[in-house]
């Protein structure tokens, strides 16, 4: 069985816990602890010890090489950015997660930093982009592009060709018609359906 290598998180909040599970069952990694802004972790954390704050991460690069992002991304996806050029700026990689209960087809392109969680489905010929969130049940049709820092959020559907650009958020059960664009930097509410292309930086409510 080959050697697990060390991985810190960055970001020690629900979202987190959500991503531990992912990485635990897959057992790829050993999680060596949590970087986070609070003095003192979440209870349900404590497994895992507090290594430092943001500002500590270019002296913990000189220990380690694996990252994760475990900053959750609803209203802006400004700090999941800003830590994602940090971190290649300082050399370091940031593996791509996948839950071994969720399907990722052999046709189908994730860039690295992307994490998709448990009975997520991302279809043949689809791509998704860096530093992305790929939810609980999530499904990304065939050829869907999902571009970088991306958060498409717990049983939302992106149909066949249909295009998120960056920086964009799609919640909870929402559904892209395929063929639509969804501008950069845009919101989509739960449960809204997308049947035509929105503008970059559109907010969309059910």
């Amino acid at each position: 069985m080959p050697l697990k290598e060390d991985l810190i998180l960055i970001g020690g909040g629900g979202h987190c816990r959500s991503c531990i599970d992912v990485i635990e069952l897959d057992d790829r990694f050993t999680i060596r602890g949590i970087v986070d802004q609070r003095e003192v972790l979440d209870p349900l954390l404590t497994d895992y010890p507090l290594l430092g704050r943001e500002e500590d991460l270019v002296k913990l690069a000189k220990s380690y090489r694996n990252f994760l992002i475990t900053i959750g991304q609803i209203k802006s996806p400004e700090p999941r950015m800003r830590l994602f050029e940090h971190l290649k700026q300082l050399g370091m990689t940031l593996p791509i997660i996948v839950s071994p209960l969720a399907h990722v087809s052999n046709q189908a392109v994730i860039e690295e930093g992307t994490v998709v969680m448990h009975h997520a489905l991302v279809n043949a010929g689809a791509h998704v982009g860096q530093n992305c969130i790929i939810n609980t049940k999530a499904l990304i049709e065939h050829d869907a592009i999902i571009e970088d820092h991306c958060h498409i959020s717990t049983a939302a559907i992106v149909n066949g060709a249909a295009k998120v650009q960056r920086c964009s958020f799609i919640g909870s059960n929402a559904v892209l018609r395929e063929q639509v664009v969804v501008g950069e930097e845009s919101i989509v509410g739960a449960g809204v359906s997308v049947l035509h292309d929105i503008k970059a930086r559109s907010v969309m409510h059910s």
